[in-house]
This record gives structure tokens, C-alpha cells and sequence, in this order.
């Protein structure tokens, strides 16, 4: 891919952005820099581009006369590829991509590609984890929040590069093969983006366009629309289940974790040697094995990682007790079904749960948290915009209270709470009403619960 003197527009001053603005710049391309935020909000990564490489700085609406001249736009992952730009320069037979095949076209590594509505930032992390103690050559990137970009020279040629892919990413891929392609589950999710569930569902289909026999798609069985997909793709299909025993692939029998291809079967982890929690977390750690077992790593080694893994921060994470009440932050619960697995994995545990949800719907229902609210939580303590909407829907299941932001949140959650209760922030919704990222909600979460179990005073269910 020729990029010197090239006129490049990149779309998205994030993180996807700057470091897609810095290579291209670093090849020789000219590049504009653009982003509806005003220039005082940008990062100071971003500014310093104008000063160290050259890079135009344009923020708010961009000029025709500009999008004349330009022929490559590379679009970060959360601008909708509708956008009036990249149609313009799409039209006049430019080039529109996003920073995932930008660094593919750059990188001769053999790829793992991970998406799914849920649990994809767990796997991607386990494998990486499971890899780099087998002592298999790897690199860990994506939406995880490591550009692919970033490696380019910096990760040695017989590496795996695993990556994590969103939907918004697999949007603008072209040449982008994964030799690996594993599909967690496909979920309603993003339904503010999307005009159907059947265009989401697509866009995470195309983490599989270009595999070919020589490659294995890696599908979770117990999912409807990946269980679809198996006949359908011209690589090789490797399935997993926590459901049913399967002829060949990976599934969950009793506690023991198995994989049986041919004739021979193997207990690759039992269930009670998992730190994690919830059968959502028995599929990420299938998919991770089966994915291990392709790259070559050892047995017994990822035994021993996947027994010591714990939570990813924000994903069911731990943050301690008070008076008999214990406190989980998963704030990367964004969408609803990404709520209710958090529901089900702590609906295991004694006592009551009392929620933490809201922020920004995605103009998704809730009503699917019916049943389990109604069998398990005792209380809901509603934030953010989308407050309203799910008082409607589940008001009839459970007791509600509206916090004004995260600290009295978390108060109201603990006077609502019994000894043995959890108190658990599944917002089922993004974060941006009220916070930077579904992180920062995180953290702030975390803050509150660490203040709280400082402070003294009367006990829970007192």
C-alpha cells in the first residue's frame, strides 16, 4: 500500500485515530485530522500531531474543496461509515477503510480475530494469557484497546497478533483475514447504530469474509445465529457448547471442561478450578482452549493459566465487602443480554442482588431481564437517561429507587441490601450520558464502594 504523498483524511481524534494520523504521517502520507469535537476537548496526543509530524488539525464540518482533493479515509471504529465524508470521498472512487486493515495491509503475522456481542475482552485476554505462558510467540490488541497500528515493527513476524474486533471494526475491513476467526454470540446490541439485528449480526459475519479452507472459524454452538453460520463458511468449523455434548469440538460435561476430536477425548479444566463466574465465563474459557489447542500451545500449561485467570477489570470484577454485602463492577455490561449474563452468574451466589443500572440505551428492550429480576433482585437503583424506560419495563419485577449519579448509587444500593445480598452495577447500557467510558463508570463505581467500606456506620438490613 503506497502511502507517500497520498492525501489522507483521518475521521475520529481518539486513540484509533491519532495513532492511524501518526503512521500515515510517518510514511510520507499528507494528512488531515478530523473531529466534531472542538479542538480545545482533544487530547493532547492529537494536538501534538500538527507540531511533530505535520499533521492538519480540522474540527467540526470539513470543506468540499478539502474532500476534492483527499483519496484515502481511514474512519475510526465508533464513526458510522454514513458519514457525509467518507460517502464524498467513497464516490469519487477514494478509499474508505478503518485502522484494522490499515495495519493489516502492514503486518505479515498470522492473525487470531475475536468478536461477539459478549465476553470477547475476556477471551481475547485469556488467550493471550494462555499463549504467552506456553511459550507461543503472540501479541494482544484491538478494541482492547491497543491499536493494531501500534505493532506495526514492533512485534516480530512469527507472532500471533490476537485481536479483539467489534463490529465497528469489521464494518471497514477488505483484504482482512483472520486464520483464526472465533464468534462468541450475537446479541442484540448497538440497536442505536443499526437499522436491524440482521445488520449487526452481518457486520460480525464478516470476521470470516476472506478465510478460506486453510483456516478455522471457531463458533459457539448454543448460539442461534453463530450455530447458523457453520455450514455456511468455507473454513474449518470447530464448535463449543456449555449445553450439550458434541461428536467433535469443545463443551461442558458435569464440571469437566472437554475436547474431543476423532476418537479421543481430553479434561482439559474442571469447572471448579475457574476463578470466573457464570457459565458465560465457561464458554470464553472453551473458546480460549480451542483456540489455544489450534496455535499449539500446550495442555497442561493452559490448564494451569486459565485456573489462576482472573476477572478482566470491569467484567464481573470483585471490589470487596461490607457488613455482609459484597460489591461487583461490571461495568462493561452495555447492552442488555451483556447485563443479564451478569445477572446470571451471580444469581448462583446466596442472598439478594441489588442492581446498579442505566445510562445511554441502545434503543434495546429490557424486558428479556424479566424472569431473572423477578426470581433475584430486590432492588434496582436506576442512573442516566435510559432511567425512565427501564422503571417501565421492569418496575413490576423488583423495587426501584433514581440515584442523581454514581455515589448515591451506590449509597442507596447498600441501604437496600441485606447480609449475604450482592450489590452488582450491570448497567445494560453505554456509558457517554454520564461518563467519559463504560472505564470511567467503572472506576468512579469503584471509588464509591472503596469509600463506603471506609466509612463507619449502621450495618446492612439494620
Amino acid at each position: 500500500m503506497k502511502l507517500e504523498g497520498r492525501k489522507t483524511l483521518v475521521l475520529g481524534a481518539g486513540k484509533s485515530g491519532v495513532t492511524s494520523a501518526a503512521f500515515l504521517a510517518s510514511k510520507g502520507a499528507i494528512v488531515a485530522l478530523n473531529d466534531r469535537k472542538p479542538l480545545y476537548e482533544w487530547s493532547d496526543e492529537a494536538i501534538a500531531l500538527k507540531e511533530s509530524l505535520g499533521v492538519g488539525l480540522i474540527d467540526g464540518d470539513l470543506p468540499s474543496w478539502l474532500l476534492d482533493q483527499i483519496d484515502l479515509v481511514v474512519i475510526s471504529p465508533g464513526i458510522p461509515t454514513s458519514v457525509i465524508p467518507a460517502k464524498y470521498v467513497e464516490r469519487k472512487d477514494g478509499e474508505v477503510i478503518g485502522e484494522v486493515e490499515l495495519a493489516y495491509r502492514f503486518l505479515s503475522n498470522r492473525f487470531v480475530g475475536i468478536t461477539g456481542s459478549n465476553g470477547k475482552t475476556t477471551t481475547t485476554t485469556l488467550i493471550g494469557e494462555l499463549l504467552r505462558d506456553a511459550g507461543v510467540a503472540s501479541a494482544v490488541g484491538g478494541n482492547i484497546g491497543y491499536p493494531l497500528v501500534s505493532m506495526i515493527g514492533n512485534v516480530a513476524d512469527d507472532a500471533w497478533i490476537v485481536a479483539e474486533l467489534s463490529s465497528f471494526q469489521l464494518e471497514t475491513i477488505k483484504d482482512f483475514r483472520a486464520n483464526i476467526g472465533v464468534c462468541m454470540n450475537v446479541t442484540p446490541n448497538h440497536m442505536d447504530r443499526y437499522d436491524l439485528f440482521t445488520d449487526y449480526a452481518a457486520a460480525k459475519r464478516r470476521l470470516f469474509l476472506n478465510q478460506t479452507s486453510e483456516d478455522l472459524a471457531i463458533l459457539n454452538a448454543d448460539d442461534e445465529v453463530t450455530a447458523a453460520w457453520a455450514k455456511e463458511l468455507g473454513a474449518r468449523v470447530v464448535l463449543f457448547s456449555t449445553k450439550r455434548e458434541l461428536d467433535e469440538g469443545l463443551f461442558l460435561r458435569g464440571m469437566d471442561l472437554v475436547s474431543r476430536g476423532g476418537d479421543s477425548e481430553r479434561v482439559l479444566l474442571r469447572r471448579d478450578e475457574m476463578r470466573l463466574r457464570g457459565l458465560h465465563n465457561v464458554e470464553n474459557v472453551l473458546a480460549a482452549f480451542a483456540v489455544g489447542l489450534a496455535c499449539g500451545a500446550d495442555p497442561e500449561s493452559m490448564r494451569e493459566t486459565a485456573k489462576s485467570f482472573n476477572a478482566v477489570e470491569h467484567r464481573l470484577e470483585y471490589c470487596g465487602e461490607k457488613d455482609g454485602v459484597s460489591f461487583y463492577n461490571d461495568s462493561k455490561a452495555t447492552s442488555v443480554d451483556a447485563a443479564k449474563k451478569a445477572l446470571e452468574a451471580l444469581s448462583e451466589e446466596p442472598g439478594e442482588i441489588i442492581a446498579i443500572m442505566g445510562g445511554l440505551g441502545k434503543n434495546a428492550p429490557y424486558e428479556p431481564l424479566a424472569e431473572l429480576v423477578d426470581r433475584k433482585v430486590r432492588h434496582i437503583v436506576l442512573i442516566g437517561e435510559d432511567a425512565p424506560k427501564i422503571e417501565a419495563e421492569l418496575g413490576a419485577f423488583a423495587e426501584m429507587s433514581h440515584a442523581k449519579d454514581m455515589e448515591e448509587a451506590v449509597a442507596l444500593a447498600y441501604g437496600a441490601a441485606k447480609p449475604k445480598d450482592t450489590v452488582l452495577l450491570a448497567p445494560a447500557c453505554a456509558s457517554f450520558d454520564m461518563f467519559r467510558t463504560y472505564e470511567h463508570r467503572g472506576e468512579v463505581f469503584k471509588k464509591a464502594v472503596e469509600e463506603l467500606i471506609r466509612k463507619e456506620g449502621t450495618g446492612a438490613g439494620a
